[in-house]
Protein backbone atom coordinates (compact mmCIF):
# COMPACT_ATOMS: atom_id res chain seq x y z
CA UNK A 1 0.00 0.00 0.00
CA UNK A 2 1.79 3.27 -0.87
CA UNK A 3 1.78 6.19 1.66
CA UNK A 4 -1.05 8.26 -0.26
CA UNK A 5 -3.83 5.57 0.41
CA UNK A 6 -2.57 4.44 3.55
CA UNK A 7 -2.78 7.38 4.83
CA UNK A 8 -6.38 8.18 3.28
CA UNK A 9 -7.44 4.80 4.84
CA UNK A 10 -5.74 5.55 8.34
CA UNK A 11 -7.67 9.01 8.57
CA UNK A 12 -11.30 7.29 8.06
CA UNK A 13 -10.33 5.29 10.57
CA UNK A 14 -11.85 8.00 13.28
CA UNK A 15 -15.59 7.82 12.39
CA UNK A 16 -16.15 4.35 14.05
CA UNK A 17 -15.20 5.93 17.39
CA UNK A 18 -16.61 9.26 17.32
CA UNK A 19 -18.53 8.92 20.30
CA UNK A 20 -15.48 7.87 22.57
CA UNK A 21 -13.08 10.86 21.28
CA UNK A 22 -14.07 14.20 23.14
CA UNK A 23 -13.51 12.16 26.54
CA UNK A 24 -11.16 9.83 25.63
CA UNK A 25 -8.61 12.77 23.75
CA UNK A 26 -5.93 15.24 25.73
CA UNK A 27 -7.37 18.82 26.21
CA UNK A 28 -4.62 21.39 25.35
CA UNK A 29 -3.44 23.56 27.70
CA UNK A 30 -4.67 27.25 27.64
CA UNK A 31 -1.14 28.42 26.90
CA UNK A 32 -1.33 27.24 23.58
CA UNK A 33 -4.46 28.93 22.96
CA UNK A 34 -3.18 32.07 24.27
CA UNK A 35 0.18 32.00 22.78
CA UNK A 36 -2.29 31.22 19.33
CA UNK A 37 -4.11 34.64 19.96
CA UNK A 38 -0.87 36.54 20.35
CA UNK A 39 0.94 35.42 17.42
CA UNK A 40 -1.90 35.87 14.66
CA UNK A 41 -3.27 38.80 16.55
CA UNK A 42 -7.16 37.55 15.61
CA UNK A 43 -10.04 38.87 17.74
CA UNK A 44 -13.44 37.00 18.05
CA UNK A 45 -15.19 40.86 16.75
CA UNK A 46 -13.34 40.94 13.51
CA UNK A 47 -11.89 37.55 12.74
CA UNK A 48 -13.75 34.31 11.59
CA UNK A 49 -11.74 30.58 11.74
CA UNK A 50 -11.93 27.95 9.51
CA UNK A 51 -10.55 24.70 11.22
CA UNK A 52 -9.10 21.79 9.34
CA UNK A 53 -10.49 18.20 10.83
CA UNK A 54 -12.33 19.25 14.19
CA UNK A 55 -13.12 15.53 15.00
CA UNK A 56 -15.47 16.31 17.85
CA UNK A 57 -14.71 19.54 18.32
CA UNK A 58 -12.05 19.10 21.20
CA UNK A 59 -9.94 22.49 20.09
CA UNK A 60 -12.96 23.94 18.66
CA UNK A 61 -14.73 24.71 22.34
CA UNK A 62 -11.97 26.86 23.68
CA UNK A 63 -12.26 29.70 20.72
CA UNK A 64 -15.85 28.90 20.75
CA UNK A 65 -16.48 29.94 24.43
CA UNK A 66 -14.04 33.19 23.41
CA UNK A 67 -16.80 34.58 20.61
CA UNK A 68 -15.09 33.24 17.82
CA UNK A 69 -16.90 32.66 14.50
CA UNK A 70 -15.45 28.96 13.69
CA UNK A 71 -16.45 27.38 10.53
CA UNK A 72 -15.25 23.29 11.23
CA UNK A 73 -14.39 21.28 8.15
CA UNK A 74 -14.55 17.53 9.38
CA UNK A 75 -13.96 14.61 6.90
CA UNK A 76 -15.89 11.94 9.27
CA UNK A 77 -20.01 12.15 9.13
CA UNK A 78 -20.25 10.79 12.57
CA UNK A 79 -17.74 12.71 14.04
CA UNK A 80 -18.97 15.69 12.62
CA UNK A 81 -22.27 14.77 14.03
CA UNK A 82 -20.39 14.47 17.35
CA UNK A 83 -19.28 17.69 16.95
CA UNK A 84 -22.18 19.46 16.32
CA UNK A 85 -23.64 17.87 19.14
CA UNK A 86 -21.04 19.05 21.67
CA UNK A 87 -20.92 22.46 20.03
CA UNK A 88 -24.78 23.00 19.73
CA UNK A 89 -25.26 26.19 22.16
CA UNK A 90 -22.68 28.00 19.90
CA UNK A 91 -24.49 29.78 17.26
CA UNK A 92 -21.43 31.45 15.63
CA UNK A 93 -19.92 27.40 15.31
CA UNK A 94 -20.83 25.92 11.76
CA UNK A 95 -19.75 21.99 11.07
CA UNK A 96 -19.92 20.72 7.61
CA UNK A 97 -19.12 17.08 7.09
CA UNK A 98 -16.44 17.38 3.59
CA UNK A 99 -12.86 16.70 3.25
CA UNK A 100 -11.03 19.53 3.33
CA UNK A 101 -9.01 19.16 -0.41
CA UNK A 102 -12.44 19.85 -2.13
CA UNK A 103 -14.48 21.63 0.78
CA UNK A 104 -15.51 25.17 -1.52
CA UNK A 105 -16.15 27.95 0.59
CA UNK A 106 -19.06 30.22 0.86
CA UNK A 107 -18.67 32.63 -1.99
CA UNK A 108 -16.41 35.52 -0.87
CA UNK A 109 -15.75 34.09 2.41
CA UNK A 110 -12.04 34.84 3.67
CA UNK A 111 -10.46 33.62 7.16
CA UNK A 112 -8.21 35.49 9.27
CA UNK A 113 -7.18 32.13 10.22
CA UNK A 114 -7.07 28.58 9.09
CA UNK A 115 -6.05 25.90 12.04
CA UNK A 116 -5.57 22.10 12.71
CA UNK A 117 -5.49 20.46 15.72
CA UNK A 118 -3.99 17.26 15.57
CA UNK A 119 -4.89 16.93 12.15
CA UNK A 120 -2.56 18.71 9.40
CA UNK A 121 -0.72 15.78 9.15
CA UNK A 122 -3.57 13.62 7.28
CA UNK A 123 -4.41 16.47 4.89
CA UNK A 124 -2.94 16.15 0.91
CA UNK A 125 0.47 17.59 1.26
CA UNK A 126 0.29 18.18 -2.42
CA UNK A 127 -2.56 20.59 -1.80
CA UNK A 128 -2.92 21.61 2.37
CA UNK A 129 -0.82 24.74 1.92
CA UNK A 130 -2.47 25.94 -1.14
CA UNK A 131 -5.76 25.33 -0.04
CA UNK A 132 -5.25 26.77 3.46
CA UNK A 133 -3.48 30.18 1.41
CA UNK A 134 -6.43 30.89 -1.10
CA UNK A 135 -9.39 30.54 2.51
CA UNK A 136 -7.41 33.40 4.19
CA UNK A 137 -7.73 36.80 4.13
CA UNK A 138 -5.05 39.47 3.61
CA UNK A 139 -2.68 39.19 6.55
CA UNK A 140 -4.14 36.16 7.83
CA UNK A 141 -2.30 33.47 9.37
CA UNK A 142 -1.98 29.40 9.20
CA UNK A 143 -1.56 27.67 12.70
CA UNK A 144 -1.50 23.86 13.11
CA UNK A 145 0.10 21.57 16.38
CA UNK A 146 -0.42 17.94 17.02
CA UNK A 147 -0.48 16.44 20.41
CA UNK A 148 2.40 13.64 20.75
CA UNK A 149 3.26 11.68 23.12
CA UNK A 150 6.66 12.78 24.85
CA UNK A 151 8.54 11.16 27.75
CA UNK A 152 10.74 13.27 29.20
CA UNK A 153 13.45 12.33 31.77
CA UNK A 154 11.18 11.94 35.08
CA UNK A 155 8.54 10.45 32.50
CA UNK A 156 6.33 7.50 33.95
CA UNK A 157 8.50 3.52 33.30
CA UNK A 158 5.06 2.07 32.19
CA UNK A 159 5.61 3.14 28.59
CA UNK A 160 9.26 0.79 28.32
CA UNK A 161 7.53 -1.82 30.60
CA UNK A 162 4.21 -2.35 27.85
CA UNK A 163 7.30 -2.05 24.71
CA UNK A 164 7.63 -5.93 25.19
CA UNK A 165 3.92 -6.36 24.48
CA UNK A 166 3.62 -4.63 21.40
CA UNK A 167 6.60 -5.51 20.33
CA UNK A 168 5.23 -9.42 20.78
CA UNK A 169 2.01 -8.96 18.50
CA UNK A 170 3.85 -6.81 16.09
CA UNK A 171 3.14 -3.42 16.82
CA UNK A 172 6.34 -2.82 17.99
CA UNK A 173 8.42 0.68 17.35
CA UNK A 174 12.09 -0.47 15.08
CA UNK A 175 14.89 -1.51 17.01
CA UNK A 176 16.63 1.99 16.64
CA UNK A 177 13.35 4.22 17.92
CA UNK A 178 13.86 6.88 20.59
CA UNK A 179 11.13 8.25 22.11
CA UNK A 180 10.39 11.62 21.72
CA UNK A 181 10.88 14.61 24.28
CA UNK A 182 9.27 18.29 24.08
CA UNK A 183 12.40 19.57 22.36
CA UNK A 184 12.74 17.18 19.78
CA UNK A 185 9.42 16.98 18.31
CA UNK A 186 10.22 18.01 14.92
CA UNK A 187 9.41 21.46 13.61
CA UNK A 188 7.98 22.10 10.27
CA UNK A 189 8.50 25.82 10.08
CA UNK A 190 11.23 24.42 6.87
CA UNK A 191 7.96 22.95 4.98
CA UNK A 192 6.07 25.93 5.59
CA UNK A 193 8.92 28.65 3.99
CA UNK A 194 9.11 25.76 1.14
CA UNK A 195 5.98 26.02 -0.07
CA UNK A 196 6.06 29.53 -1.07
CA UNK A 197 3.05 30.97 0.28
CA UNK A 198 3.53 31.78 3.74
CA UNK A 199 5.93 34.31 5.79
CA UNK A 200 7.64 34.55 9.23
CA UNK A 201 7.10 30.97 10.23
CA UNK A 202 7.68 30.95 14.36
CA UNK A 203 7.06 27.60 16.26
CA UNK A 204 6.16 27.70 20.51
CA UNK A 205 6.44 24.10 22.28
CA UNK A 206 4.64 22.83 25.05
CA UNK A 207 4.16 20.06 27.86
CA UNK A 208 1.75 18.71 29.63
CA UNK A 209 0.60 15.68 32.03
CA UNK A 210 -2.78 13.94 32.06
CA UNK A 211 -3.25 10.48 34.28
CA UNK A 212 -5.08 7.60 33.49
CA UNK A 213 -6.64 4.84 35.03
CA UNK A 214 -6.43 1.61 32.61
CA UNK A 215 -10.04 1.87 31.82
CA UNK A 216 -9.22 5.63 30.69
CA UNK A 217 -6.01 4.57 28.92
CA UNK A 218 -7.53 2.04 26.59
CA UNK A 219 -10.08 4.30 25.47
CA UNK A 220 -7.80 6.30 24.83
CA UNK A 221 -5.93 3.86 23.00
CA UNK A 222 -8.80 2.89 21.36
CA UNK A 223 -9.24 6.72 19.25
CA UNK A 224 -5.89 6.12 17.69
CA UNK A 225 -5.91 4.94 13.77
CA UNK A 226 -3.16 2.31 14.93
CA UNK A 227 -4.91 0.76 17.53
CA UNK A 228 -8.34 0.82 15.45
CA UNK A 229 -6.51 -0.80 12.60
CA UNK A 230 -5.19 -4.24 14.56
CA UNK A 231 -6.80 -7.38 14.86
CA UNK A 232 -9.09 -7.89 18.16
CA UNK A 233 -6.80 -10.40 19.43
CA UNK A 234 -4.05 -7.75 19.32
CA UNK A 235 -5.90 -5.07 21.12
CA UNK A 236 -6.96 -8.04 23.36
CA UNK A 237 -3.38 -8.86 24.43
CA UNK A 238 -2.49 -5.19 24.57
CA UNK A 239 -5.00 -4.36 26.70
CA UNK A 240 -5.04 -7.49 29.03
CA UNK A 241 -1.55 -6.29 30.09
CA UNK A 242 -2.57 -2.69 30.20
CA UNK A 243 -4.86 -3.19 33.41
CA UNK A 244 -2.44 -5.94 34.51
CA UNK A 245 0.63 -3.81 34.79
CA UNK A 246 -1.51 -1.18 36.42
CA UNK A 247 -3.39 -2.97 38.72
CA UNK A 248 0.38 -3.30 40.21
CA UNK A 249 0.34 0.28 41.28
CA UNK A 250 -0.86 2.04 44.72
CA UNK A 251 -2.97 4.54 42.60
CA UNK A 252 -3.76 2.22 39.23
CA UNK A 253 -2.63 5.22 37.09
CA UNK A 254 -0.72 5.60 34.06
CA UNK A 255 0.82 9.06 34.01
CA UNK A 256 1.10 10.16 30.33
CA UNK A 257 3.19 13.43 29.06
CA UNK A 258 1.65 15.33 26.17
CA UNK A 259 4.07 17.87 23.87
CA UNK A 260 2.72 19.58 20.79
CA UNK A 261 4.29 22.23 18.58
CA UNK A 262 2.34 24.95 17.58
CA UNK A 263 3.39 26.36 14.21
CA UNK A 264 1.96 29.87 12.76
CA UNK A 265 2.41 31.70 9.70
CA UNK A 266 1.47 34.63 7.87
CA UNK A 267 -0.22 34.63 4.33
CA UNK A 268 2.48 35.99 1.90
CA UNK A 269 1.85 39.20 -0.22
CA UNK A 270 0.19 41.20 2.24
Amino acid sequence: MDQLSARERLRQTFDAVAGDYQGARPEYPSALYDTLRALTGVRPEADAICEVGCASGKATLPLARQGFAVTCVELGAALAAEARRNLAGFERVTVVNADFETWPPAAGEAYGLVFAATAWHWIDPAVKYRKAAALLRPGGHLAFWEAVHVVPGDGDPFFAEIQDVYDEIGAGMPGDWVSPTVETLPSFAAEIAAAGLFADPVTRRFQWETRYSAADYIRLLETFSSHIAMEPWQRDRLYGEVRRLLALRPDGLVRRHWGAVLHVARKRGQ
